[in-house]
């Protein structure tokens, strides 16, 4: 069996091509039990594919392409516009609302260009999370690119300490060049730090001829016209939901990595409710009723907002 962890679909705005049912539906025609739904730093379209999913009979499992900001989520420097990416994957309940809070901060703390996260927050909501290192724009792998073992060691070691499950990705894109020496790079990481392997295929449209329009949808996002050469695109037409023998095809050499993803699929375990309120748990100071409580914090609020001398 094999599952796609790396998923990007409509919600990826201007970037991922995948509609949720599409996505499902040809999961579903590919005999996989499981995919995942990976979107750029949100979340939005998670309830959508938990329902379709469902309702396919296909195991979802809910994720995010983060972004984190090296220098830390409240800095604003020229070069924090381009985070490193993390895969992140919510292996339990604890892990989905770690998740949502997570994502909630990079909105609302951590946003330039990006909503962006960091370390700090990583570790403090790092419980029931699965991470995949990432594709070229990670941490991991620019380390890797660049030379710096040291830098690579210390991230991956440091990812391994903070999540449930931490993994070293592999893609393969013909038409990305840095992929042959990056993997090497990763397999060699891999053995030397016990860190384990995944296969991923950085989807982002569900079918292989759908990879010119996407190609359109990246022009709109950057402003750009599909005849101008130096222009941000795929690099080839693989990014689209390949099968288990296609995957395995292509990572004949590391068939572990294969086998983890489908591993990971069956690690992860979640259940949403929709039958019923889910409102937040407050705790009552003990000898308060809740309508007592919610008074005292009303004057509270009240005194905070207005002078003792203010009258209304």
């Amino acid at each position: 069996m094999f599952a796609h962890l790396h998923t990007h679909s409509e919600f990826s705005l201007l970037d991922g091509l995948c509609r949720i049912p599409d996505l499902v539906q040809r999961a579903k025609e590919l005999g996989l039990g499981a995919v995942a739904l990976t979107d750029h730093g949100s979340l939005y379209g998670v309830v959508d594919f938990y329902k379709e999913a469902r309702a396919a009979g296909v195991k979802p499992i809910i994720g995010v392409e983060a972004y984190v900001a090296p220098q830390g989520r409240h800095s604003r420097l020229a070069g924090d516009k381009q985070p490193y990416h993390l895969v992140l994957l919510a292996r339990n309940q604890e892990g989905y609302h770690n998740l949502l809070k997570l994502v909630t901060i990079s909105h609302l703390e951590g946003f330039y260009y990006r909503p962006r996260m960091d370390r700090e927050v990583l570790a403090q909501y790092g419980r029931g999370l699965i991470a995949l290192s990432g594709c070229l724009a990670a941490e991991v792998p620019r380390a890797l690119m660049e030379g710096r073992w040291d830098d690579a060691r210390e991230a991956a070691l440091w990812h391994k300490a903070t999540f449930d499950s931490y993994y070293l990705e592999l893609q393969r894109h013909e038409g990305v060049q840095d992929l042959p020496q990056l993997n090497q790079a990763l397999i060699a990481l891999s053995r030397e730090l016990d860190i384990p392997l995944v296969a991923t295929n950085d989807l982002h449209y569900v079918r292989r001829e759908n990879s010119e329009a996407q190609d359109i949808l990246l022009c709109i996002q950057t402003n750009a016209t599909v005849s101008e050469q130096n222009r941000m695109r795929m690099d080839d037409d693989s990014f689209y939901l390949k099968s288990e023998e296609e995957m395995r095809e292509l990572f004949a050499d590391v068939p572990e990595a294969v086998d983890n993803a489908w591993a990971i699929a069956e690690m992860c375990d979640l259940e949403l409710e929709f039958n019923r309120l889910h409102l937040p748990q407050i705790e009552i100071p003990e000898g308060m009723t809740s309508f007592a409580y919610l008074e005292q914090i009303c004057w509270e609020g009240f005194t905070q907002k207005y002078d003792a001398d203010d009258t209304v």
